[in-house]
């Protein structure tokens, strides 16, 4: 089972482009399900701000019932994990995760959360210290499936696989530039969940601002050659999640329907993914 989404889906500059103009933000999930067609959400203002279950409640009551939700974790949970700029000692972030789990409850009891990904900054490098926080995590977030996604391609080797592995943790496959520091693309799969999530390939990656490190839209041949790897990672998977973050200008929302239409999952569009794709 193959479910392709957007990294977050309230974007102004999603208004006319994506969503109708004058859509109002709290049709905008309903309207990401039921007329864009897809059927996850990655998530993402969790990054930024701790959920509160107000809002996950709100969530679970505008999708239907084969919607699922993952949650990107909170920036102190990942990002501002350390007591100086030495990056030397993990600070007690213990009421971080509580709140965390706290607000994503309504996700979890309702069974539409899929999973919980927890993306390390590039400055996050392979060392003892790191390990022994994803072990952390891990407790932290008991019960709770976890998919590890790195911007260091120090953790390309044989043991992070197997550590992540033993821990049942997930390993997120990443399409990013291909510039000193960050992730090549590596097809593994390392739990019983397969994870790709693409950024987009806008070699400015560093110095550009947040919006702009996301302008790239994916062509159909850079689509398609996609498919040995999504082939590769989900064989013998429960569910392969498959994320679009290159949300600038709606890009997310195009490249996410083609590879739907390049997988198989949607025979034809419709007339409101017609209009997207402009075709």
């Amino acid at each position: 089972m193959i479910k392709v989404g957007t990294s977050g889906f309230h974007f102004k500059d999603w208004k006319g482009r994506v969503y109708p103009a004058n859509i109002q933000n709290k049709d905008m999930l309903p309207f990401y399900e039921k007329e864009l067609g897809f059927n996850t959400l990655e998530v993402n203002y969790t990054y930024y701000q701790l959920p509160s279950q107000k809002t996950s409640a709100s969530m679970v009551k505008k999708t239907s019932d084969r919607f699922e939700l993952v949650v990107r974790s909170h920036k102190e949970m990942t990002h501002e994990i350390w007591e100086d700029k030495t990056r030397k000692k993990i600070t007690d972030n213990a009421d971080v995760f509580a709140k965390f789990k706290e607000g994503i409850t309504p996700m979890m009891e309702s069974g539409k959360l899929g999973c919980v990904l927890i993306q390390f900054p590039s400055f996050f490098w392979h060392k003892k210290d790191n390990f022994d926080y994803m072990k952390l995590c891990l407790e932290r977030l008991e019960g709770i499936p976890l998919v590890m996604e790195f911007r260091n391609k120090s953790w390309v080797r044989d043991s992070t696989f197997s550590f992540l592995q033993e821990n049942n943790l997930g390993f997120c496959v990443v399409d990013e530039p291909q510039i000193p520091r960050l992730m090549p693309l590596v097809p593994q799969s390392t739990s019983n969940m397969a994870y790709m999530r693409l950024h987009g390939r806008n070699t400015d990656w560093f110095n550009a601002s947040r919006e702009e490190r996301y302008n790239y839209l994916y062509s159909e041949d850079e689509l398609r050659s996609f498919l040995p790897h999504v082939k590769s990672i989900s064989k013998n998977k429960v569910k392969t999640f498959m994320f679009f973050n290159n949300c600038h200008a709606g890009f997310a929302v195009k490249n996410g329907l083609m590879m739907k239409n390049i997988l198989g999952i949607i025979e034809k569009y419709s007339h409101q993914q017609r209009q997207v794709l402009g075709v």
